[in-house]
């Protein structure tokens, strides 16, 4: 096999890279190269994908047997449609890294491939679906961007030629975005941790490596067709998710619950101030059963867990990236809602 990658430098990209090294595969990478690395025995294609002189530069140095597109997450459909029309007559498929988040239930209602997706052109610009007076929040553009780009590569390749998978929280290794290495840190200071919630509320994430060995996996069969991507509903929960934060990081930490109520009459921000802490109902509940037929294999939250932190006490950085500054409660905040808490009991 002989594959292109979009992305490639780091977490995701990095981690298909490797699975796909690992194959005895060729791989060829187009990105910046301005973060990340550059793994031994890979082709490096320096360029912009928002640029058409790049673009057509790199299809002359193909064909592929596929494509598999890991950088998409903050470009705009039509530079996802640009790309994707680009390479379709260098490569014979596209495997498209997406998002739950293009579904229009998301994250209020259990969801399953099928359901309706939020609206969002193939050819639309970064500012479609904003909203302007800001009550939507950032999720409805982030999911009508995503949704468009989904358009995009199905506009150029067509539903034979796509694989369209939708992950909902990927973490593991190398994670940028600061969810578990941040609760992680926090097991490490240990005393009285707040717990959001109820302990028994499940949780969805997935390893970055499952979700790179199955898109490798996809890179390689002809047809095409659309995966959640999610670990199974009911496995994990919150609770064994931070027990196993303290667990890997010394024990140190104790676990003291607090109820929704509390933290929302508290103002904590859902999903970013107490990481993957969220109250709508359908956040936790995707099925992801044809991705498990296809093969998708998950491992064991606490595994991903205990190597996140083996990666982080190993010495190793995330590339830094925005999106992980808004993630994390201050101390002082903490105790104050602790003590809060506390009082009502």
């Amino acid at each position: 096999m002989n594959i292109l990658v979009v992305g490639g430098g780091w977490f995701l990209g990095k981690a298909v890279v490797e699975e796909a090294l690992a194959r005895g595969w060729a791989v060829t990478t187009f990105n910046r190269g301005r973060s990340g690395v550059v793994l031994p025995g890979v082709r490096q294609v320096l360029g912009d994908r928002t640029s058409s002189e790049d673009l057509a530069r790199l299809a002359a140095q193909g064909p592929w047997d596929a494509v598999i597109d890991t950088s998409a997450a903050e470009q705009p459909p039509r530079v996802v449609l640009a790309g994707a029309r680009a390479l379709e007559s260098a490569t014979e498929r596209y495997v498209y890294i997406s998002t739950v988040s293009v579904y229009a239930g998301w994250p209020d209602h259990p969801l399953a491939v099928g359901d309706r997706l939020m609206d969002g052109p193939a050819d639309a610009d970064s500012e479609y679906g904003k909203d302007p007076e800001g009550w939507l929040g950032p999720n409805l553009h982030y999911g009508r961007q995503k949704a468009g780009g989904e358009r995009a590569v199905l506009a150029a390749f067509g539903e034979q030629r796509s694989w369209l998978l939708r992950p909902g929280v990927i973490l593991g290794p190398g994670e940028y975005v600061g969810r578990l290495p941040w609760w992680l840190r926090r097991a490490e200071r240990g005393g009285q941790i707040l717990a959001p919630g109820s302990a028994g509320k499940g949780i969805q994430p997935v390893d970055v490596r499952d979700v790179a060995h199955f898109a490798v996996e996809l890179a390689e069969r002809p047809g095409g067709g659309v995966h959640n991507v999610t670990a199974p509903i009911g496995r994990d929960t919150m609770d064994s998710f931070l027990q196993a934060c303290v667990e890997a990081t010394g024990g140190r930490g104790e676990l003291r619950w607090v109820t929704d109520r509390v933290l929302l009459e508290h103002g904590v921000r859902q999903w970013t101030e107490l990481p993957l802490w969220r109250t709508n109902d359908g956040v936790w509940l995707v099925d992801s059963s044809s991705a498990y037929a296809a093969g998708f294999v998950c491992r064991p939250l606490e595994e991903t867990v205990r190597d996140t932190w083996e990666w982080l006490q190993a010495g190793n950085v995330p590339v830094p990236h925005p999106r992980a500054s808004a993630h994390g409660i201050d101390a002082d905040r903490e105790r104050t809602i602790l003590a809060a808490a506390s009082s009502l009991r």
